[in-house]
This record gives structure tokens, C-alpha cells and sequence, in this order.
């Protein structure tokens, strides 16, 4: 069962819960930084922005044209 468990990180890189949290045996995580409140989101165009190259490969493969062909 996945369970997501809120925490804060110290510039040092030590991570602690902010809620208790009991385990039958030790457990893999991943951790995602969100922002603080404080710092501004990324807009829609820097993501896309960031996207853009990754994606690029994708959408410029002969496959990707021809399986859109039928829509122009």
C-alpha cells in the first residue's frame, strides 16, 4: 500500500516526519521537494519550456507523424 507522509528537509539534508509512523519491516521511499510557501511555482510556460526538448524526440520521430497523418 502506498502512503504518503508529510516531512521537512534541513539544509543538511536530514529528513524529519511530522507525523508518527509505525512499520512492520524496513520500506523504500521516495522523496519529492515541493516548494515553501514562500518561493513562486514554476508557470505553465517554464514548464513547458523544460518539457520541450525531452519531448521534442518523441514528436519528431517518423512513427509520431504517421500515426497523426490521418488528422490533417
Amino acid at each position: 500500500m502506498l502512503q504518503t507522509i508529510e516531512a521537512v528537509i534541513d539544509i543538511g539534508g536530514q529528513i524529519r516526519l511530522l507525523e508518527p509512523i509505525k512499520l512492520t519491516k524496513t520500506k523504500r521511499a521516495l522523496v519529492t521537494l515541493l516548494n515553501n510557501e514562500d518561493e513562486p511555482m514554476m508557470t505553465g510556460i517554464e514548464n513547458a519550456l523544460l518539457s520541450e526538448e525531452t519531448l521534442g524526440k518523441d514528436w519528431n520521430k517518423a512513427e509520431e507523424d504517421q500515426a497523426w497523418s490521418h488528422l490533417q
